[in-house]
């Protein structure tokens, strides 16, 4: 059975580059900062996919797109981990710019899936807001 989160690009991606950043940190960083530094990368890359799965499963309401926002939150922190892990000589500059790409193709389909998700909640509202009124105008009448 496939899950409705399965089937998105953008949480496939986000999947992919959390068993990336999980695989080095625990490989390529050293000792000491595998509970720092490593651990931080790591939750940060388990944010976003985790809460684009919990968005998802929410449905088309304002929680969905609260957690959705998270994981942008999420992407964004793991932006600068990444950047304080180059700073730092854990990973090369071709690296951090690797893996800024893959951010960004993260990133863009992640604002697209807030921005539908806005849309159609605020459609629902602005529908709901027409019945209350159309309601309270015609018991006015």
């Amino acid at each position: 059975m496939s899950l409705a989160h399965e089937n998105l690009v953008v949480w496939q991606r986000a999947d992919d580059l959390f068993i990336d950043l999980h695989r080095l940190t625990h490989q390529r960083f050293p000792r000491f900062e595998r509970f720092e530094l490593g651990q931080q990368v790591r939750r940060a890359a388990w944010s976003v996919p985790a809460n684009i799965v919990e968005g998802i499963a929410r449905g088309l309401g304002l929680d969905s797109i609260r957690f959705l926002k998270i994981a942008r939150g999420s992407l964004s922190e793991l932006g600068y981990g990444l950047h304080a892990s180059k700073r730092l000589g854990y990973i090369t500059e071709q690296e951090l710019a690797n893996y800024q790409q893959r951010l960004n193709a993260i990133g863009a389909p992640l604002q697209g899936l807030i921005n539908a998700r806005k849309l159609k909640v605020g459609v629902k509202r602005a529908g709901a807001t027409a019945i209350a009124f159309l309601a309270l105008g015609a018991t006015l009448l």
